[in-house]
């Protein structure tokens, strides 16, 4: 008997890395552990009434911490296989993953696609992942036994080397807020309703502007466009934006 959807999906064998540089995470648990020593040494010492403030950034720093390794390591995957079972495919679909770094949404989506093809791009920026680049997402896509109906490819999203109406689905997560310049994440919105046939789906997950890609798409003639938050676990930490997800279709001719 084969097993539920859903468990298939959490079954994670792939290494996945981290989101975003790890000596920023570093950076921000030596900041923490400095300012929790510097409020023990005010409390032990003459200036008891100083340590509030430096207890607080210390409490910040840990707690953001704790909320992005969580997020990272697990919250993120337990949203999308949520989100991939929602989908319903049909198992024969044809879907493309823009910014697909490691791995990690593509070969969830592959694991519900036995007679279908997932395709990756990207352009393997080790800024936006940890250890991000092709052999990477390469070995996972074999451990997840899944590379025979996953395709990688380097390129820009804002210029994808497929032609028009060539997916049925369309998923991001995570990487369209790395292009820093507003009309380059236009660029991509564009580029991702190009490639989406008539009657396919769109799913993108991001941190920031959303709001921005939810018009963009609905004026490139997608319907049915919504946006929500992804909630509690697909958050990154305290004063980092929420992860909302936008989804929307193409009309079919």
């Amino acid at each position: 008997m084969q097993p539920p959807l859903h468990a298939t999906l959490l079954d994670r064998r792939g290494e996945y890395g981290i989101d975003g540089l790890l000596a920023g995470v570093l950076g921000m648990a030596a900041g923490g552990v400095a300012l929790l020593v510097f409020a023990i040494v005010l409390v032990c010492g003459e200036h008891p009434g100083g340590a509030a403030f430096p207890f607080a950034g210390a409490a910040s720093l840990l707690t953001t911490i704790g909320i992005y390794l969580h997020t990272t390591r697990r919250g993120k995957f337990a949203v999308w296989a949520e989100l991939v079972e929602g989908l319903q495919l049909a198992g024969d679909e044809r879907v493309l993953d823009v910014g697909c770094g490691r791995g990690a949404v593509l070969t969830m989506i592959a694991k519900a696609l036995p007679r279908g093809r997932v395709v990756g791009i990207d352009l393997w920026s080790t800024a936006d992942q940890s250890g991000n680049g092709p052999d990477a997402a390469r070995r996972n896509l074999e451990r997840e036994g899944v590379q025979d109906r996953c395709e990688l490819v380097t390129g820009d999203m804002r210029k994808m080397p497929f032609a028009d109406a060539s997916f049925d689905l369309v998923v991001s997560s995570l990487a369209i807020h790395n292009i820093l310049v507003r009309e380059g994440r236009m660029q991509a919105i564009d580029e991702i309703a190009r490639v989406l046939r008539p009657g396919g789906r769109v799913a993108i997950a991001d941190l920031a502007r959303t709001a921005t890609y939810a018009r963009r798409l609905e004026e490139r003639g997608l319907v049915a466009v919504t946006r929500r938050h992804l909630g509690w676990r697909f958050l990154w930490g305290m004063g980092i934006p929420a992860t909302r997800l936008v989804t929307g279709s193409k009309p079919p001719k």
